[in-house]
């Protein structure tokens, strides 16, 4: 009785044992480099080693990660510290991988982990499994060992491609602050720029202003001038009557030029004839095969000593004579009068104002009266208007 029951304890205990999962320092002595070196990184596994010893360590990298994987091979006080760290760490793995019943299934998961690229926790989890067969455990070594060959080439690229970048980086660098020298000297070009062309608009201002203070001034003072001067506005009349008596009076040296030339231009027979007679131009005239019977003629302009010319030809055509001067003496606003009342208009432009003219030009064009211009105001020109007006 005594026996069974001894042999059925041996039984439980064996098979508690091989359900429980394996500590660190249980492990083949080839998992510990690899599992020190990827599970745990450097600066835990530095902080680790520094508190177990009770100081700073003064070791470098390498010589703390081969002390660490030695002190694995037995149960101690930095071995059971990076146990319970690694459990702690990986906590979340090693529950997915209490599922796995059997060393097939442990296998499937970290056949899975490899293809995933997350192996750290996993090499934890299925190394201290229960189901980890020594077959298993070499093949995730071995695995593992494949791996780090691969992230070291994968590192030895990065770091190449990390240090290509770094150059582009620092190229990028020197051209940004080379681009930024030079945008900051064109701003402070086009800043310089502003500030001359401000002051320069500032001082066209100030031109401008000071031209416009110096108009209103010269107008002021130009209004008092006119205030101390008496009888500036009868003075300025004057001065307009006499510049159209100049302008008379040449118009009548003109004339007498003119008569003087057609005199010495007659025959002397002509002359004989003309000297004894009063009034040779009406002789001359009468001479002249127009008729304009009963129709009365406006004379607008020519020159005042050969009006009474200018009448004895019209009347002597048998049409009626009206004389306006154009606005060298007559009143202008009885012009429209003058020829609302004419059938006929004769404009002697050589000698009229331009407001007579004007007149005369825009009346004709209203109504539609006839209207002859006659460039110079001699008694021949009179006479080639007058057969122009001839029906």
């Amino acid at each position: 009785m005594c026996d069974k029951h001894a042999v059925m304890a041996s039984a439980e205990a064996h098979e508690a044992q091989a359900s429980r999962r394996r500590r660190i320092w249980e492990l083949g002595h080839t998992c510990h480099c690899p599992l020190i070196g990827v599970s745990l990184p450097l600066a835990v596994l530095r902080k680790l080693v520094g508190k177990v010893t009770g100081g700073k360590v003064l070791a470098d990298d390498y010589e703390i990660h081969v002390g660490a994987v030695s002190e694995c091979g037995t149960r101690n006080r930095l071995s059971e510290a990076l146990q319970k760290e690694l459990e702690r760490r990986y906590a979340t793995v090693i529950q997915r991988y209490r599922a796995a019943r059997t060393t097939e299934q442990v296998a499937e998961l970290w056949r899975s982990a490899v293809a995933g690229g997350d192996v750290a926790g996993a090499f934890w989890a299925g190394l201290t499994h229960a189901r980890c067969a020594p077959e298993l455990e070499e093949r995730m070594c071995r695995d593992l060992h494949m791996i780090q060959h691969q992230a070291g080439a994968c590192a030895r690229a990065d770091i190449h491609r990390f240090n290509a970048v770094v150059e582009e980086n620092a190229q990028l660098t020197r051209e940004q602050a080379r681009l930024q020298q030079k945008s900051a000297a064109m701003q402070l070009e086009r800043t310089t720029e502003q500030e001359r062309h401000a002051s320069a608009l500032m001082q066209l201002r100030a031109q401008l202003v000071s031209r416009d203070s110096m108009i209103d001034g010269l107008r002021q003072e130009l209004e008092q001038l006119r205030q101390t001067i008496p009888g500036l506005p009868e003075r300025e009349r004057l001065l307009q009557r006499l510049q159209q008596t100049d302008e008379r009076e040449r118009a009548l040296r003109e004339q007498v030029a003119e008569l003087r030339r057609e005199l010495a231009t007659a025959p002397a027979a002509v002359r004989e004839e003309e000297v004894p007679a009063p009034r040779p131009p009406v002789e001359h005239v009468m001479r002249m095969p127009v008729r304009l019977t009963e129709q009365s003629i406006l004379c607008v302009g020519g020159r005042s000593g050969n009006v009474a010319t200018y009448r004895a030809l019209i009347e002597g055509a048998g049409a009626q004579f009206a004389h306006h001067d154009g606005g060298l003496e007559d009143n202008a606003n009885k012009l429209e009068a003058s020829l609302a009342a004419a059938d006929l208009v004769i404009c002697q432009t050589g000698c009229i104002s331009h407001s007579a003219y004007w007149r005369v030009k825009d009346f004709c064009k209203r109504t539609g009266k006839r209207c002859v211009y006659i460039d110079n105001p001699s008694i021949s020109s009179l006479q080639r208007g007058l057969e122009e007006l001839t029906p």
